[in-house]
């Protein structure tokens, strides 16, 4: 990652109902273009969709959170919260930013939210997109969603963020990725808040992605990296049929799949946009 490319887009926060949060932007307000919602997992941050605020910027505008408990961004209230806490943050922080409808992009967590918020607010989301979805454990049994849950809780006391981000970085990306790709997963890792981390942690084993998305009958895409290891081809074409969409496949990337092929993950969704904006001049809607 250059390091000049991130200082384009700042670090800025706002105060919504829910609390701070914090994003990063890019663009301006377009006629004929959708702005673009992007939402990072369990391990990263707003700064990890820099390549994707660069590219999509010119034509739309692109904002990038950083979920609540991560950066400066507020905490949501329950020490162990489900999926609708974090939409609700969602909500009063698109109010904040003045965006009725929006593309929302989720990748692995960040479709967990995704997945929420659409279900919830179907009117908001213009396109929904999931990148290497987590599904979450909601519908597993107790032991098997409190064993996920504690052992990834005991990880991060024993490691904290430096050594997730040095345990757990490798396992972000494929065997492709350049150095420059690994060190910048790494470095968003190893910004986490502990606090949040643990929180987005109880998320994931609260949550049911595939129970929230066959609820929105919107635009949707699933779409994974053929090399992911942490959301594997089997588990994001389980979520592509609870979609009712064929699972799309990027070649040559792993679970960061945005962080060490950007141009194609960019690609992606300014063609999930696009194709939506076409229905839009059409008169087609969902």
């Amino acid at each position: 990652m250059n390091a000049h490319t991130l200082t384009l887009f700042p670090e800025a926060q706002i105060d919504t109902a829910h609390g701070i949060t914090g994003y990063r932007e890019a663009g301006a307000s377009h006629l004929r273009t959708l702005p673009v919602v992007l939402l990072h997992g369990i391990g990263s941050g707003a700064a990890s969709w820099v390549r994707q605020l660069e590219a999509l910027g010119p034509a739309r505008r692109v904002f990038a959170w950083d979920a609540p408990g991560y950066g400066v961004s507020t905490r949501v209230a329950d020490d162990s919260p489900v999926a609708l806490d974090y939409a609700n943050a969602l909500a009063a922080w698109l109010d904040a930013l003045g965006i009725a409808r929006c593309v929302l992009v989720g990748h692995s967590l960040g479709a967990i939210i995704a997945g929420s918020f659409a279900a919830n607010a179907p009117e908001r989301v213009a396109g929904l997109l999931l990148i290497s979805p987590a599904a979450g454990y909601g519908a597993a049994p107790k032991e098997v969603r409190e064993s996920r849950r504690d052992a990834r809780l005991k990880m991060l006391a024993e490691l904290g963020p430096q050594g997730l981000a040095r345990e757990r970085g490798t396992n972000m990306v494929s065997q492709h990725a350049d150095e420059a790709a690994r060190e910048w997963v790494r470095w968003n890792m190893a910004r986490i808040v502990p606090e949040g981390y643990a929180q987005a942690t109880h998320l994931l084993a609260n949550a049911d992605l595939a129970s929230d998305i066959a609820r929105f009958h919107g635009r949707i895409a699933v779409a994974v990296g053929a090399e992911d290891t942490i959301t594997p081809l089997a588990a994001c074409e389980r979520i592509a049929r609870a979609a009712r969409v064929s699972l799309q496949v990027i070649p040559r990337a792993g679970h960061a799949g945005y962080v060490e092929a950007p141009k194609a993950y960019t690609t992606l969704i300014d063609s999930f946009c696009q194709g939506i904006e076409c229905q839009m001049k059409d008169g087609v809607t969902q």
